[in-house]
């Protein structure tokens, strides 16, 4: 099955009737208007754009689900998808946000930027997680998106460490189903090799050794530079998304061979923000505790006095000490709510080493 191509056709475009002109008259025009109004809010408040892209997000995917009837045309995700490209552009006509991301084009992590940020932000792609977090320190970009947890293989350790190495505030976060699907132009039975990015071909080593026994599985940087490989070598396949495919002219062999079909990967976005509350916030904390029996009970037990609900809990090997460990912790509600603040200032009595992470609206697929 060739995927469908997005690009434009050759064919000449109905004339448009004066009916739809009016209509596209009305909407330019109150684009214009939602310019002027994004424009007012950021005279108020200059130093919040990253924030503000969240608040967009929240609204959107509200105003979507509120709007939706059995009568409508157009879909739900097609409304929030209109709705987030008209947000973006509104920005980027009064700010230009510059945003770093795992590259290359078409890569998971640029298409979570994508959803977070929309399609009209200036996205920047970069080599590494490592090249992220130095765009945003130099001042390059404003704001970064990184994988940090995937359902299947768990932690991603290259951002975990660079939160240990590095002072960066998360700003918001993005989940998004992750569909791989198994990319060629060569047909399936003489795939002899199948090339994507290490965590890829993990979530599909199952459906691949059933289906594709005798190809060799090959590491690659990207699932998109596995796509483009793929475009221009016979016997080399590539798991990677549609998106990816469409780009580089491939069939799809397979769709969806994720071994988990509820496959999810959250990316967290970075800066140097820190977002006012929205109500369904979520605080991530680094700590570290004395290697001493009952030092890491202890700890837990401060959330549990204070009755905050963790949402995720992971160790990571300290870099300064051989068996000591740095505990990251992610817990509902916000830094700026009293609970949270005396959790922290206990927490912090407790601890060798403490920080706040970041406070961020709770994301939803």
């Amino acid at each position: 099955m060739t995927i469908p191509s997005d690009k434009p056709t050759s064919e000449p475009s109905l004339p448009a009737t004066r009916s739809i002109d009016e209509i596209d008259r009305t909407l330019l025009a109150l684009f214009e208007k939602r310019v002027r109004e994004v424009m007012r809010d950021q005279t108020a408040d200059p130093g919040r754009v990253v924030g503000r892209v969240a608040a967009s997000a929240q609204r959107i995917g509200t105003l979507a689900t509120e709007h939706a009837s059995s009568d409508d045309l157009l879909s739900t995700s097609g409304k929030s998808e209109v709705l987030r490209h008209l947000a973006s552009l509104c920005l980027q006509s009064i700010h230009e946000l510059r945003v770093a991301y795992l590259g290359p084009k078409h890569s998971y992590s640029h298409l979570a930027a994508i959803k977070y940020f929309g399609d009209a932000s200036a996205l920047t792609p970069v080599s590494s997680i490592p090249a992220v977090f130095d765009a945003i320190e130099r001042g390059d970009v404003a704001s970064g998106i990184v994988p940090i947890e995937n359902s299947t293989d768990g932690r991603v350790v290259d951002t975990l460490g660079m939160f240990v190495r590095r002072e960066m505030q998360i700003c918001g976060e993005v989940v998004m189903a992750i569909h791989h699907n198994l990319l060629s132009k060569t047909p399936r039975h003489e795939i002899v090799e199948v090339h994507s990015k290490p965590q890829a071909l993990s979530q599909c080593r199952g459906w691949l050794a059933k289906n594709l026994p005798s190809a060799r599985l090959v590491e690659i940087s990207s699932s998109a530079a596995a796509a483009e490989l793929a475009s221009k070598k016979h016997g080399v396949a590539a798991v990677a998304s549609i998106e990816a495919g469409r780009e580089y002219d491939l069939d799809v062999i397979d769709a969806s061979i994720e071994d988990n079909r509820h496959n999810v990967t959250r990316f967290a976005v970075l800066g140097k923000e820190r977002p006012p509350r929205t109500g369904v916030d979520k605080t991530a904390i680094l700590f570290q505790v004395a290697h001493k029996p009952g030092a890491l009970a202890d700890a837990m037990q401060v959330f549990k006095n204070h009755k905050l609900n963790l949402t995720w809990i992971e160790s990571f090997p300290s870099p300064d000490a051989a068996n000591e460990y740095l505990f990251f912790v992610e817990l509902t509600g916000h830094r700026d709510d009293s609970g949270v603040i005396a959790a922290v200032d206990e927490l912090t009595a407790q601890s060798q080493r403490l920080t706040v992470l970041g406070s961020y609206p709770k994301a939803t697929l």
